[in-house]
């Protein structure tokens, strides 16, 4: 457990070295989109191919697939409690569908995939991706929807998404890194030495330009900008208390490896999506409102993950 523990400060101090390079202006918000680009472009697809290529055999990934029915299941749960939530305490007017969004979707990449590296190691990637999966989908079908009816001179009607854009979202490069591998692992083919080397350097590359990015976005949010309220509030229980109660609940009642569980656990209580605020800008939402959500999720997770991994493991 300590062990974890310190791996896990390591993944924060990361991030907080990429505040710092951010409070010296050695990295801009440019900065923050290059290093997005190379993670999710290269870094994460070799990261992707490399893991499923070296860990696992056909039958052992054929297993896997059956505990995709519990993300399913808890995101969709997650998002009718976030609408029921709205209900019993309506949000500000022109942040709903923002709200919806924060309060369902997870950072499953930026920050899930270096925290279950550090806890678990790389066995626990492929389950990562497996609930990374289903939360893009989400994330770029439903979320941006959401997001989008924010907007007060959108009607719903008007609010319409090309299938070739939500496709592209979706078979991100990760994702195909991910389906190359598979191929790859169910023909039994060897990888190449180059191709295992090269790839290996950029993988290395995932965990600490994610984190530096993480530590750019909150700095050029600004602390000082971020406002506590009811409505963040709602978003920071969602992410933290009733997002992950209900997949540890559905794990009571569909067995999967008990690591399966953990990964799917520790994805669904991640922060806020880096997307969000990006999208609220575009869709004239709220964007205060998001930044704020994603900062103090950012910040209170350094504090929550200890008690999380204090009750699952």
């Amino acid at each position: 457990m300590l062990h974890a523990y310190l791996n896990i400060f390591a993944i924060f101090a990361l991030m907080f070295l990429g505040y710092w390079l951010s409070f010296k202006q050695w990295f801009s918000n440019q900065t923050a989109e290059a290093f997005s680009k190379l993670v999710l472009n290269l870094a994460l697809p070799f990261n992707m191919f490399l893991t499923i290529t070296s860990n696992f055999s056909k039958e052992q990934f054929l297993h896997l697939f059956s505990g995709m029915i519990i993300p399913i299941i808890s995101m969709s749960l997650t998002f009718f409690l976030s609408l029921l939530y709205r209900k019993i305490w309506p949000t500000k007017s022109g942040r709903g569908g923002t709200f919806t969004t924060m309060f369902t979707c997870s950072n499953t990449i930026f920050i899930g995939l270096p925290i279950n590296l550090a806890i678990f190691g790389e066995e626990a990637v492929p389950f990562v991706l497996l609930y990374y999966i289903v939360n893009t989908t989400f994330f770029w079908t439903i979320g941006i929807y959401e997001i989008a009816r924010d907007n007060p001179e959108f009607q719903q009607a008007k609010v319409s998404f090309h299938p070739l854009v939500v496709l592209k979202k979706v078979f991100s490069p990760a994702l195909l890194g991910f389906l190359i591998g598979i191929c790859w692992m169910m023909g039994a083919m060897p990888v190449p030495d180059f191709i295992r080397t090269f790839g290996g350097y950029l993988a290395n590359l995932t965990t600490p330009l994610s984190m530096f990015v993480i530590g750019i976005i909150v700095y050029f949010s600004g602390l000082k900008n971020l406002k506590i309220n009811r409505d963040v509030l709602g978003v920071l229980f969602g992410r933290y208390l009733f997002s992950p109660l209900i997949v540890w609940v559905l794990g009571q009642f569909i067995t999967v490896p008990p690591m399966m569980l953990a990964v799917f656990i520790i994805q669904s209580s991640m922060p806020v999506q880096n997307a969000v605020t990006i999208l609220t800008r575009a869709y004239h939402a709220d964007e205060e409102f998001a930044a704020s959500s994603l900062g103090y999720s950012v910040l209170l997770y350094m504090f929550y993950v200890p008690l999380l991994l204090k009750l699952i493991l």
